[in-house]
């Protein structure tokens, strides 16, 4: 026979995990401190003066 499951306890379950999905995105989206954030522009900032500045012109 097939194992017998609440509906209502299902609808939860899922609820929860998806939850718990979107709070992991916004730990990673939103939970950078400020030096962090200035670090990593920083970083992206000076990849992108690098490849500028091989690129070349026609």
């Amino acid at each position: 026979m097939a194992e017998i499951l609440s509906l209502s306890k299902a609808r939860k379950a899922k609820a929860r995990t998806e939850k718990d999905a979107t709070a992991e995105a916004n730990r990673i989206k939103f939970g950078r401190t400020k030096a962090e954030r200035q670090k990593l522009e920083a970083e992206k900032s000076k990849a992108d003066r690098h490849i500028d500045g091989h690129k070349r012109e026609d």
